[in-house]
C-alpha cells in the first residue's frame, strides 16, 4: 500500500495524459459508491484500475439517498430474508471501517392505531432482524410500552401510539462514504477521474478492450485500453449498454426518492423515527445538527435523470405525513430549508409498482464483454463490489493463469482513519472542539468537522492556523476548500458545498453567507475569468433555488 495522496486537481492535464498511455486491468464507469468500492476492492488485490465519472464523484444517486446504512427492516414484510442478512451484517463492518463517518443511531418504530405494524408482528420481526443482521449487546431490538416510547418522543399523537419498537441504525453521509472509498483506492495506486464521460468503447475482435472518454472540462477526448471493463453508472447503466448495443432482457426501472429538510426547531424530534404514512408506507424522519430531514418518496421517473428535482407534489405528500404523525408540529411550504431528490436504478419487475421492486443487485454481462451491475442498496455496496471483482478475478486467472488474492475491503480502514470504536471519535471531536472554542466555535463546529473528516480535520485546522481572515467560519470554510481542492479534486463550488460538506442541505445559509469567498478563492486558484466565476455564481444560486422552492410538474 502507497501512502500516494489523492492526486492534485490542479495536475488535472498530466493526469489525463498519463491515463491515455496506460492499459488497465480494469475500468470502472461510475464515481458512485458502487464504482467506488469496486475501484477499492480491485486495487487492494493488485489490480491495475481506473475509475471515471462523468459529473462530480457521487453527483447521481450516492449524493441523495436516506443517508443511513440500514439493515433494510421493511424487506423483512416482502420476506427478503438474504437482502436484510446481507446487508444488516454489513453495517457493522462499514461502522468499523470509518466510524467517524458511519454513526450509530437508534429508531423509535412507533406502533399506531390502524398502523402497518402490530406489536406481536415487530417484536417478532424485530427479534428475526436482530439475528439476521447478527445485532449484539445494547443494539439489540426492545419492545416499548407507549409511556415509555412517549419519553423517547414527546412529539408522537398521545391518543393513537401504543407502544413502539426501539432498535438500532447508522446514519451517514453517502457522497463521502463514497469519496473516502475512492481516496482510499488511491493509496492502493488507483487512478480516479471526476468530469470524464465515457462517450465509446474500444473494440478489438469484438469484445470491449477500452473506452474513449472526454475530459469535461477541457474537451479534450482520450481513448484508454483496459482488459475489462465494469459499467456501475447506477441510473445510466442502461445508456451505457446502448452505447455498447447490449441493452437487452432486462433493464433498470427508475424510482425517484424526495427528502425535505427542517430546521430543527420546527420539526424537534429527540431521535431518529421510523413512522406510518395512511397510504401504508414508512418514512423516516432523521436529526442532524442543526435539522432534521424527512423521506423518502418512492415514485416512477421516465424524466432528464441530470435534471431530478423535488416538485409541488413531493413536499405536500412529505409534509402531510409529518403532519399525520407529528400532530403539534403543523408544518407548512415556508418551513423548507432545503431537499434533495434522487433516482434508485432498481431492476424492473413486470408488474411490480415503485415499493415493491426488488433492491437486490444483479450483474451482466453482454456478448461483447462489458459487465454492467445495477440494483442494490447503498449499504450493500462493499459486497456488491466484492462480488463483481470477484467475477472478474476468475475470467483473469481462466485467460492468464494468474491467482488474485481474495476481498479484504472488510479490514481496510477508509483514509487510514485509526478509530477503533466510536468512543474514540467522540473522543476527538472533545479535543477538537477544545482546540477551536477559543476562536468561537461551538461544539456543533467540532462535530461537523470530525464526522466529515475524521483525521483528516489535522490538515484543515492547519491550514486554518495559517489564514487570516477575521470571520472565523469563513476563515474554516475557506480552510476546509483548500483541504477539498487538493485532496478530494473539486471543480466547483457546488461540488464543494453539495458532495464534499453537504452544506446545501444541512446548512444552507452558511452557503448563502460565504458563497463569494468561495467562488473568489476558487477563481484565484485556478486562475479563472470573470465570465468563469459569474458562471460558478448563476450556478450556485440555481441550485439554492432548486433545493427549496418547488413547482407543480405531473411529468417528473
Amino acid at each position: 500500500m502507497s501512502t500516494t495522496p489523492f492526486f492534485s486537481n490542479l495536475n488535472r492535464k498530466k493526469t489525463t495524459a498519463e491515463i491515455a498511455k496506460t492499459t488497465f486491468d480494469l475500468i470502472v464507469i461510475g464515481g458512485g459508491i458502487t464504482g467506488g468500492g469496486i475501484a477499492l476492492d480491485a486495487a487492494s488485490r493488485g489490480m491495475k484500475v481506473l475509475l471515471l465519472e462523468k459529473g462530480d464523484f457521487a453527483s447521481g444517486t450516492s449524493s441523495k439517498s436516506t443517508k443511513l446504512i440500514h439493515g433494510g427492516l421493511r424487506y423483512l414484510k416482502q420476506f427478503d430474508f438474504w437482502l436484510v442478512k446481507e446487508v444488516g451484517s454489513e453495517r457493522a463492518i462499514v461502522h468499523k471501517l470509518a466510524p467517524h463517518l458511519v454513526l450509530p443511531e437508534k429508531m423509535l418504530l412507533p406502533l399506531i392505531d390502524g398502523g402497518s405494524y402490530g406489536k406481536w408482528l415487530t417484536s417478532v420481526g424485530l427479534k428475526v432482524y436482530d439475528i439476521l443482521a447478527q445485532v449484539s449487546g445494547d443494539d439489540k431490538r426492545k419492545m416499548l410500552e407507549k409511556k415509555e416510547a412517549l419519553a423517547l418522543e414527546p412529539l408522537l399523537p398521545k391518543k393513537k401510539v401504543k407502544g413502539a419498537g426501539y432498535y438500532a441504525e447508522y446514519r451517514t453521509d453517502d457522497a463521502r462514504l463514497t469519496l473516502e472509498n475512492i481516496k482510499t483506492s488511491l493509496e492502493f495506486g488507483a487512478k480516479a477521474l471526476n468530469y470524464a464521460e465515457v462517450t465509446e468503447f474500444l473494440y478489438k475482435e469484438d469484445m470491449v478492450c477500452g473506452v474513449k472518454f472526454t475530459d469535461v472540462l477541457s474537451g479534450d477526448t482520450f481513448p484508454v485500453k483496459a482488459k475489462y471493463v465494469i459499467n456501475a453508472a447506477g441510473p445510466w447503466v442502461d445508456d451505457l449498454r446502448s452505447i455498447n448495443h447490449s441493452k437487452k432482457g432486462k433493464r433498470l426501472h427508475l424510482t425517484k426518492g424526495v427528502h425535505l429538510v427542517f430546521p430543527h426547531k420546527k420539526l424537534p424530534v429527540k431521535q431518529s423515527v421510523y413512522f406510518d404514512v395512511p397510504d401504508g408506507r414508512m418514512i423516516f424522519a432523521i436529526p442532524r445538527g442543526k435539522i432534521t430531514y424527512v423521506g423518502t418518496t418512492d415514485t416512477n421517473y421516465n424524466s432528464d435523470k441530470d435534471q431530478v428535482e423535488t416538485d409541488l407534489a413531493d413536499a405536500i405528500y412529505l409534509i402531510a405525513a409529518v403532519n399525520n404523525m407529528f400532530p403539534e408540529i403543523e408544518l407548512e411550504m415556508k418551513d423548507i430549508e432545503s431537499s434533495w431528490a434522487g433516482l434508485r436504478p432498481l431492476i424492473h419487475e413486470e408488474g411490480k409498482s415503485a415499493s415493491e421492486l426488488s433492491r437486490k443487485d444483479e450483474i451482466f454481462t453482454s456478448d461483447s464483454g462489458l459487465i454492467s451491475i445495477a440494483g442494490g442498496k447503498l449499504t450493500g455496496y462493499r459486497k456488491m463490489a466484492e462480488r463483481v471483482v470477484n467475477r472478474i478475478a476468475k475470467k483473469m486467472e481462466e485467460e492468464e493463469d494468474k491467482k488474485w488474492p481474495e476481498c479484504k475491503t472488510d479490514t481496510i480502514p477508509l483514509c487510514g482513519n485509526d478509530f477503533k470504536k466510536y468512543k474514540e471519535v467522540k473522543k476527538y471531536i472533545e479535543q477538537v472542539h477544545s482546540r477551536i472554542q477559543p476562536d468561537g466555535f461551538s461544539k456543533y463546529d467540532a462535530w461537523y468537522l470530525v464526522t466529515n473528516y475524521g483525521k483528516q480535520t489535522e490538515e484543515i485546522l492547519e491550514l486554518y492556523e495559517k489564514r487570516k481572515e477575521k470571520d472565523i467560519h469563513q476563515r474554516m470554510i475557506l480552510s476546509e476548500l483548500g483541504f477539498t481542492v487538493a485532496r478530494e479534486m473539486v471543480q466547483s463550488p457546488l461540488d464543494f458545498f453539495v458532495r464534499r460538506t453537504g452544506r446545501l442541505y444541512f446548512d444552507i445559509q452558511s452557503v448563502r453567507d460565504h458563497m463569494d469567498a468561495v467562488i473568489g478563492e476558487l477563481g484565484r486558484t485556478f486562475k479563472a475569468d470573470k465570465k468563469a466565476t459569474a458562471v460558478w455564481k448563476e450556478e450556485l444560486e440555481a441550485e439554492l433555488k432548486t433545493h427549496s422552492s418547488f413547482t407543480l410538474d405531473k411529468d417528473k
